[in-house]
């Protein structure tokens, strides 16, 4: 009797991962351990296990440092080079285009 008591209720069980979270095959729902590699509950798929599955980043990641070592400063530079360059071929466009509609009456 003691050992029902112990035991977490039916409803707040945690359900298992819809795939498993040590050998990525498909669990089916309400199974009790993953059919391929048979983690269960205890062995891996606890809160931890499917979080550290998620490939989350670090909580002191800072993103304003991860752009400067990926891309560097000179990317700054680079786009509004390429920002001109685009206006310039929008403009061009837009005046062939005006000029073939219009052409008729030059």
């Amino acid at each position: 009797m003691l050992a029902k008591e112990d035991s977490p209720p039916e409803s707040k069980a945690l359900m298992p991962p819809e795939t498993c979270p040590n050998c990525v095959a498909d669990v089916p729902p309400r199974a009790r351990a993953c059919p391929e590699c048979g983690a269960d509950e205890n062995t891996g798929w606890s809160e931890q296990a499917r979080y550290d599955s998620l490939d989350l980043p670090e909580e002191s990641f800072d993103h304003d440092d991860f752009v400067k070592r990926e891309f560097g400063t000179e990317g700054q530079r680079s786009f509004r080079g390429k920002k001109r360059f685009w206006q310039i071929v929008a403009l061009l466009l837009t005046l062939g285009i005006l000029y073939w509609l219009f052409r008729r009456w030059l």
